[in-house]
């Protein structure tokens, strides 16, 4: 345990422990997307104008009865409201009387965004835009934002980047690549190759549905069939993310994307959720305390996968991951007693 006093944050042992029969890290990170039941939740959609005229489609959770507090949900790559983490979370912190929304990035609604940029995981305009617009229209209800993988180093990093920000009290990141090469290197690798087949697929499929009605030629060197030659997180960074988004290559996107590099300047409560057994990424990415702003805090946990952290029996599972972030926005936000009971 670090002393409250010293200037940089703490690394703490997760309370989070696997039972027997979900200790592999890809029971842990399978189980949740493909067996496990989703919990019921209605919510509406809103279309987002951005200031360059595209649009993000925003998911709002079930109105409470008395507004005490608002919780934004980032999701991963290629996610959305049907997403386990992001279904099943909206539906547990609604629960508890807070309202809760989710903004899609572009194109990640089911409908292709109008202009040939995307999002990756370094990109922050746009949620910076959807912070400033919640301030705006509720300017008097405190805030708490969640971000998954892909969406809580882009939380990460766009709090290191705002440290007088006043969108949010507190934040937490779940299961972040915080070094983006390192995760682009272990994804590629063994069985975790599964996972990149199957989200490479579905970005692939995407940019095809774009090039029918946008002309790529002036911005990436592809064509819709050599899409089908790219067979990692790298190739497609280096052909797509990197030139469609500013970058010099792949390795000049991960190194200024990564949150890593932007935890010693957030300043607001913030906690991160991580498990060493992680497929998608490697221990090296984990860092130090000194690498910590003093608000920041890293629950490590031996086991968990990405984003799973299943517990129960296999019979009953239940997920621990959303109980955590329900007890940390909890401290962060009053709760409607009324809504909760």
């Amino acid at each position: 345990m670090s002393h409250p006093q010293l200037n940089h944050g703490k690394i703490i042992e997760s309370a989070f422990k696997a039972p027997r029969w979900a200790r592999n890290r890809h029971i842990q990170t399978i189980w949740p997307r493909f067996i496990q039941k989703r919990l019921p939740l209605k919510y509406s959609m809103e279309r987002v104008t951005l200031p360059d005229d595209d649009f993000i489609d925003v998911a709002w959770g079930p109105r409470p009865k008395k507004l005490t507090g608002l919780v934004t949900l980032f999701h991963g790559l290629e996610g959305n409201i049907q997403s386990h983490y992001a279904n099943d979370l909206m539906a547990t912190l609604s629960s508890e009387g807070w309202q809760v929304v989710m903004m899609h990035y572009r194109g990640c609604s089911g409908v292709p965004n109008k202009l040939a940029r995307a999002y990756h995981s370094g990109e922050t305009e746009d949620p910076s835009h959807f912070l400033e617009l919640l301030h705006k229209r509720f300017p008097s209800i405190p805030k708490v934002a969640v971000g998954f993988s892909l969406g809580g180093n882009m939380l990460l990093k766009l709090l290191g980047e705002n440290p007088a920000q006043k969108w949010l009290k507190a934040a937490v990141a779940v299961s972040a690549p915080l070094k983006l090469a390192e995760c682009a290197q272990s994804i590629n690798q063994g069985f975790s190759r599964i996972y990149q087949k199957y989200l490479l697929g579905s970005m692939k499929a995407t940019l095809k549905k774009k090039m029918a009605f946008i002309d790529y030629r002036r911005l990436i060197q592809l064509k819709p069939g050599d899409l089908n030659d790219i067979t990692s997180f790298q190739h497609f960074d280096q052909k797509v993310t990197a030139p469609l988004h500013g970058f010099a290559d792949a390795d000049d996107y991960y190194e200024k994307s990564s949150a890593f590099h932007y935890l010693s300047s957030i300043h607001c409560p913030t906690l991160i959720l991580h498990s060493i057994d992680d497929p998608f990424m490697n221990h090296l990415i984990i860092p130090s305390e000194a690498n910590l702003a003093k608000d920041v805090t890293i629950e490590l946990s031996d086991t968990g996968g990405h984003v799973g952290f299943m517990q129960g029996s296999i019979t009953h599972p239940t997920v621990w991951l959303h109980q955590r972030i329900k007890q940390f926005v909890g401290e962060h936000l009053p709760v409607d007693a009324e809504q909760s009971l």
